[in-house]
């Protein structure tokens, strides 16, 4: 039986790999940035005021931690980070003045005010915070064989597909995972029975535990970032033209959906097909994504066969094999899957997010591809967005 205080975060590597690169790119180009970041439980029939209290004692234990040696070292090997990126991270701490907690109404509202820089990395300890909590709270004695069984049948489906040349996917689910020593357990295992698919995971703590390759590039946050930098709509390109400079090709996989597949394809010239490698799907219809992806590198005489789509928007096992099937022939394919791995014992998943909603003052926003998945604090200004790219009014919150 889990105990109610043990802490669940016991790394600051227990984080996703992007987290990182995308704080490497705000030290170095907008390092007084400030921010804030708001947390949001989808689900309408849950109330999490009850772990409230444990949420925030647990976010304490989070501050108190530091970069150690080791893993600092581990970092240093990831070609990507510079030597003066590690050495600020060797002096970094988290600090709760940067994140505050209340309940009302019925809700668990957490939110992050102040430096970016600071306050970013929070959003990645909240959330795994607050499901495990919930799951210590209302699930004391979880049935892991039902997981191990779940497990199990995924593997086999896969292994009875024969050969899938090309085929191959990751873990990214730390976000909403139904434990740390679950989430552990999974990866493990997935290493040790489908090492021919299995390429890695988005933590960098069970990377570096388990011997895995780290995955993981850019996020939302990093995207929308740049509509509180620039004139809002520049900032699309300006944040892809920033990754460019900061990494000068590594970490080339690019995520299309912060304002639509349709304005991304739009914006995706020549230069930026040969700066990215890879392209990632994260909300709207994957078939048609893909689709849309491929007809604009033909359109820009790229072979899609040289590029990447990756996969990432609430993905089951079935669902990857058949993109897999679909698509081998005409993209190179990758998939990232995280709550159906590292949340399926049976029990309902929490529907949980933290956004980026500020920047320097200024509201941000991610006009997705699947309605309800916009969060953001000023409705004017989304209404403003959305119009500025001919979005229909469904997707606006």
């Amino acid at each position: 039986m889990r105990q109610k205080g043990e802490p669940i975060i016991t790394s600051l590597l227990d984080t996703d790999k992007y987290k990182f690169s995308m704080q490497q790119v705000n030290l170095h180009q907008y390092p007084r940035a400030t921010a804030r970041y708001r947390f949001k439980l989808r689900d309408k029939d849950i109330d999490l005021t009850p772990i409230a209290a444990e949420v925030k004692d647990q976010l304490a234990m989070v501050a108190e931690l530091r970069f150690q040696e080791d893993e600092l070292r581990y970092l240093s090997e990831e070609p990507h980070l510079s030597a003066g990126y590690i050495d600020f991270l060797s002096d970094f701490t988290l600090d709760t003045k940067h994140i505050q907690l209340e309940t009302s109404g019925g809700n668990l509202n957490i939110y992050t005010e102040g430096s970016m820089l600071k306050g970013g990395p929070w959003e990645l300890y909240v959330l795994p915070i607050v499901s495990e909590v919930w799951y210590r709270h209302t699930i004391p004695e979880p049935n892991y064989e039902e997981g191990r069984r779940r497990l199990s049948e995924k593997i086999s489906l896969l292994k009875s597909q024969g050969d899938m040349p090309g085929f191959n996917f990751a873990d990214f689910g730390s976000r909403r995972r139904f434990s740390k020593a679950w989430q552990a357990e999974v990866i493990r295992t997935l290493r040790l029975n489908l090492s021919e698919y299995f390429v890695g995971t988005s933590n960098y703590h069970f990377a570096m535990e388990q011997g895995l390759i780290p995955v993981g590039t850019m996020a939302h946050e990093y995207l929308q970032a740049w509509q509180g930098l620039v004139h809002p709509l520049d900032a699309q390109k300006a944040a892809l033209d920033a990754w460019a400079q900061e990494f000068r090709g590594c970490l080339g996989d690019a995520l299309t959906d912060v304002i639509g597949m349709d304005s991304f394809c739009d914006l995706l010239d020549l230069y930026l097909a040969k700066q990215f490698d890879g392209f990632r799907h994260d909300s709207g219809c994957p078939e048609l994504w893909c689709e849309k992806l491929i007809q604009r590198l033909h359109a820009l005489k790229v072979d899609p066969k040289t590029k990447r789509a990756i996969w990432s928007d609430g993905l089951s096992i079935p669902g990857m094999v058949e993109l897999y099937r679909q698509f081998q022939d005409k993209i190179q394919v990758g998939f990232g899957i995280g709550t159906n791995l590292t949340n399926d014992l049976g029990y309902r998943p929490l529907n949980i997010v933290m956004k980026l909603t500020e920047v320097n003052g200024r509201p941000v926003a991610k006009l997705s591809d699947s309605p309800g998945k916009i969060m953001c604090e000023d409705p004017d200004y989304v209404a403003w967005l959305a119009n500025s790219y001919g979005r229909k009014a469904e997707f606006v919150c």
